[in-house]
């Protein structure tokens, strides 16, 4: 990566300032004339800086312009008294086509009265009403959806108490949230005929599509084979897969079918995955031979033997041939499918009812006592997911979403859900997200919502390998999971036109954001604009006292009863966890998460770490102790290791520090670079193939 240039006021530009970005000198003279012209027309930062990004700016131009640009048009930009500088503007045009713009053009008048204006001037006011009048909002919310109860709740919300500090939704309800994503429902545009799913193989130009029709016959067929194994309705199935055609297709039946579904990252290793079958208590697991990515096959169906897994359904990486000779008792997934042969209607399922509060899956978020937490999702959940990527995302009918993930991770189930609770289509790419190859899936596929991690970005720019791709369908782009790079995120939107890059926070706990960005207000770069539709927070100062409203500040982010939270765990003592010793407001009990936040002058919100020695490691998050616990096996003269999550003075994702104390240094061959190396590769080996020690420091006893 270049140095950057040193920014100037943009008055006094030159062409040779722009030469020495990276332009041709032809073309320096026109954008300098370009430049001059704008700057007789507007007098402010972020209306000089709307206009540079928009006609000046161009994918093409090298990234060294664009941060020059960026910086000179905010030289003077005062972040102390103005906060972070907009990089993106909302347009009545833009806001009068999302979701929540049309949402509020509809019923703004009627619920805020003389206070409704427009989408842009009222998001805050109707994000207060959200929270406010739960009971108003979330019925108008379910007829934007796909959601088809064949109950109805007989309320909307009951309040907490002290037994159920996160009060009761949707009490009543009947459901199943599988049923709802695979049903039509025409008044949002979602009809059999539309993709559902779009698909590519790495190392292929094909592209597959798969309607709603045939995703619906597809896990039909797969439900009735569950059944066919004989277990009872409420088994627990694993599935460590790839998040493909497939893996979607079998985490749908087994709801559908009246399961509960346990995903399981398919990075983990063998005693990870070990773990977690065992929390959860899986009768059985689906998994894959082989995976590959990025030119290489990797190993899944023998780190599931090495788990000592129940029986295991094995679905083939590629073809019908599995790449693996199976367990006795392990079953091939050509021969799970055609047990359905007989049946006279196998691709028909008739969906399995349930009350909304019904265990339909268990995730596995980080824990900070060496286990990981294990939350039982429901019915509840799915809605809260697909709301808040409607709300924030603006998913809808003739979207097509592509997020590298797994159903391992809370994004996995957030984008079936957003997406098949839409209408929109899917888009899965079977291969290495860091290739060139991901790019031009996004670029073919016609992506228009794209969802990344920090890291993924940092990757693509340091290897140049998304060069002149056309990603000018995409409108908005998604980034959650770590901290972000300022001048990363800077680079992504100019691939994509400045598009505006959509924060998000939440937590796996909260099957939601509780902060986010909005295309109903100017966004900056790393920062988030807005609480999340429907939900409310304070941030505590030094006695857990809140902070007043609007007032910029820094402290614990605690947050106040909203629909989706978990209100239990598997494995772990829930109200320990998230509401012991927290205060209460307005009568209600606060819930602890864990992180520091910012509000700055400006109403942005930025992100300062954890309040606890949880850490988060290119979007995985785990702890100081599982880490430690591995890196204390490295040498016998390993005495005792502490780990440090280190932010980089430029945000982005934490980079893992080991300090370690040794027996003694005297003949040592443990330099700080053996350490370093040996850390990584247990931690590959034990926790996370992605987990990389930046550095080790060795302390002698």
């Amino acid at each position: 990566m270049s140095q950057p240039h040193e920014p100037k006021a943009v008055a006094a530009i030159s062409p040779d300032d722009l030469v020495a970005c990276g332009l041709p000198l032809h073309e320096a003279h026109v954008f300098h004339r370009r430049l001059q012209e704008t700057l007789r027309e507007v007098g402010s930062a972020p209306a000089l800086w709307r206009i540079v990004s928009k006609e000046l700016l161009h994918p093409k131009h090298p990234h060294e312009l664009h941060r020059f640009m960026y910086n000179s048009v905010y030289k003077d930009w005062d972040h102390e008294r103005q906060g972070p500088p907009p990089i993106w503007f909302p347009t009545q045009e833009i806001a009068w086509t999302t979701n929540l713009g049309r949402f509020m053009e509809a019923h703004g008048r009627k619920l805020l009265g003389s206070l409704y204006y427009d989408p842009i001037e009222s998001y805050t006011i109707m994000q207060k009403f959200s929270v406010d009048h739960p009971e108003l909002y979330w019925p108008l919310v379910f007829n934007e959806l796909s959601i088809h109860f064949h109950a109805q709740p007989s309320s909307i919300f009951v309040n907490p108490t002290a037994l159920c500090p996160a009060g009761t939704w949707l009490p009543g309800a009947v459901l199943n949230a599988a049923e709802s994503c695979l049903l039509p429902r025409p008044s949002i545009g979602k009809s059999d005929a539309n993709n559902a799913i779009i698909v590519r193989h790495e190392g292929s130009k094909s592209i597959r599509m798969m309607t709603y029709a045939e995703l619906r016959s597809s896990v039909s067929q797969v439900a009735n084979a569950v059944d066919g194994l004989g277990f009872r309705k409420g088994d627990v199935f694993a599935i460590d897969m790839p998040m493909n055609i497939n893996s979607v297709i079998i985490y749908l039946a087994v709801i559908l079918a009246g399961y509960i579904i346990a995903p399981i990252a398919d990075s983990f290793s063998a005693p990870e995955i070990a773990t977690r079958i065992r929390i959860s208590k899986a009768k059985a697991i689906f998994t894959q031979d082989v995976i590959c990515r990025g030119g290489r096959t990797l190993t899944l169906y023998s780190r599931i033997v090495e788990a000592n897994s129940p029986m295991a359904i094995v679905v083939p990486a590629s073809g019908d041939s599995l790449q693996v000779i199976l367990r006795t008792g392990d079953v091939p997934w050509e021969k799970f499918l055609a047990s359905t042969n007989a049946m006279s209607r196998p691709w028909h399922y008739e969906a399995i009812q349930q009350p909304i509060e019904a265990c339909t899956s268990i995730l596995f978020s980080s824990g900070t006592s060496g286990e990981p937490k294990a939350i039982p999702y429901s019915h509840l959940q799915p809605i809260r997911l697909v709301e808040d990527a409607w709300a924030h995302l603006d998913v809808k009918a003739g979207d097509v979403m592509i997020f590298p993930t797994n159903l391992g991770w809370m994004v996995g189930p957030l984008l079936v859900y957003s997406c098949f609770l839409t209408g929109a289509t899917l888009g899965l790419y079977n291969g290495s997200p860091l290739d060139r190859g991901f790019g031009e899936f996004v670029q073919d596929a016609g992506t228009t919502i794209l969802g990344t991690v920090p890291s993924m970005v940092k990757s693509w720019r340091k290897s140049n390998c998304m060069e002149s791709l056309d990603w000018s369908t995409i409108r908005l782009i998604c980034s959650t999971g770590e901290a972000s790079n300022v001048d990363d995120d800077l680079w992504l939107m100019a691939k994509a036109f400045y598009k505006p890059v959509i924060e998000a926070c939440g937590g796996t706990e909260l099957a939601a954001a509780f902060l986010h960005g909005s295309l109903l207000q100017p966004q900056a770069l790393g920062a988030f604009s807005t609480p999340s539709m429907a939900t409310s927070f304070v941030i505590l100062d030094d006695h857990h006292v809140p902070y007043p409203d609007n007032q910029p500040c820094l402290g614990e982010l605690a947050l106040m009863p909203t629909l989706g939270e978990s209100h239990t765990l598997l494995n772990a003592d829930h109200n320990k966890i998230y509401y012991e010793g927290m205060p209460l407001y307005n009568g209600m009990r606060l819930r602890r998460h864990g992180d520091m936040f910012e509000r700055t002058v400006s109403g942005f919100y930025k992100s300062h770490g954890r309040v606890d020695d949880t850490m988060n490691l290119g979007g995985i998050k785990t702890s100081a102790v599982d880490i430690e616990r591995v890196c204390n096996k490295a040498n016998k003269d390993v005495i005792e290791t502490a780990a440090v999550a280190v932010p980089p003075a430029m945000g982005g994702p934490d980079q893992l520090f080991i300090f370690v104390v040794l027996a003694g240094i005297t003949g040592t061959q443990l330099t700080a670079e053996v350490l370093k190396e040996t850390f990584t590769k247990l931690l590959k080996a034990e926790l996370n193939p992605y987990f990389k020690v930046q550095n080790s420091g060795c302390i002698p006893l």
